[in-house]
């Protein structure tokens, strides 16, 4: 099995929902929400891709770095890489059914732990699917991390609580899913939460706790204050709100102030090991992959997504011998061309 037969499989079973293009960027399947393309006209999608496209590389070969290290340890997690699946739910109405979900998250969480990295489960309006995202955290001996979107706080507190049965290492909540269509079509309600609120849900639980989908500098202080360990930088794969920023151009705006206060990871439009340095360069202790994730599960399964995650290893850490990085902490600004 290779990537271009795992595509090929992906393209036929995801038929009419994604055309697995040969350059995944948003343009072909724009306003295509359910579906695996961005809300409106698609531009918050694009411009992950585009902005990520736009930092460039310095080439260094004069240097001792030839067999870069690439583990890195995240919230006290030892990673064989500093990539981790994304939450992503749905595999009904955005990406097919092809794969149920319960298979679909399955698939996630064995294919990242035998990658020797960790996936993430997601949550949405019909309750299989956080309960689909626990039962494969179990099936991996709690090696997974659930994200819960934000829901009325008791809620997210009686969820959290079955993270922790559940043996995550830590769980989480994506806050830009606040006014997503289909979790109130499906009557679970959602919305913002103010500083009081998360500091209630944050304290209420034992877990390191990580808040996806932070997008300013302002908000990722909120986070730091109301005791999260960890943000996301994202804008939820553009699937929420139309005319955002890319991740790459916010980015270092917050690791500036905030590296090493907080762990800070990134999410969206990665599409290589090189997209991944980039985002370490810019700020980022790690990374989420999303589409190419669903690609390799709709195409090969748990074996199909050990292939990708391996498959951007394999490139970062050429892009890192490539730029006279010898491990993960040596990643900085300095491998950007200004």
């Amino acid at each position: 099995m290779n990537l271009n037969e795992i595509k090929q499989r992906a393209r036929e079973k995801m038929k009419g929902c994604c055309r697995v293009c040969r350059v995944c960027n948003g343009v072909a399947c724009a306003g295509e929400v359910p579906g695996m393309g961005g809300v409106g006209t698609g531009s918050s999608f694009t411009e992950n891709v585009n902005a990520l496209a736009n930092v460039k590389l310095n080439l260094r070969t004069l240097h001792d770095a030839k067999d870069p290290d690439i583990s890195t340890s995240i919230l006290g997690i030892k990673l064989s890489m500093p990539i981790l699946a994304a939450p992503i739910t749905g595999s009904e109405y955005n990406m097919g059914g092809a794969v149920p979900e319960a298979e679909y998250v399955r698939m996630v969480m064995t294919g990242s732990q035998n990658a020797g990295t960790i996936g993430m489960s997601g949550d949405g309006g019909n309750p299989v699917f956080y309960d689909s995202g626990l039962e494969a955290i179990k099936g991996v001996n709690g090696h997974g991390i659930p994200i819960i979107k934000p829901r009325e706080n008791h809620i997210v507190l009686e969820m959290a609580k079955r993270a922790e049965e559940a043996g995550a290492p830590a769980v989480g909540m994506d806050i830009d899913g606040a006014g997503l269509v289909t979790m109130a079509l499906m009557g679970q309600p959602v919305g913002p939460k103010n500083l009081q609120e998360l500091k209630e849900i944050i304290s209420g639980t034992e877990l390191p706790f990580i808040l996806k989908g932070i997008m300013t500098l302002d908000e990722a202080k909120l986070a730091l204050e109301a005791g999260a360990s960890a943000i996301v930088v994202s804008n939820h794969g553009g699937r929420i709100l139309d005319g955002t920023p890319g991740v790459a151009e916010v980015l270092p705006k917050i690791a500036r102030e905030l590296k090493g206060a907080i762990t800070i990871l990134a999410d969206g439009g990665v599409r290589s090991g090189v997209d991944v340095l980039k985002y370490i360069a810019l700020g980022a202790d790690a990374v989420l992959v999303g589409r190419p994730v669903i690609i390799g599960a709709f195409g090969g399964g748990a074996e199909g997504v050990k292939l990708v995650l391996e498959t951007m290893a394999k490139e970062l850490k050429q892009a890192m011998i490539l730029t006279g990085c010898n491990n993960i902490g040596e990643i900085s600004d300095r491998v950007l061309f200004n």
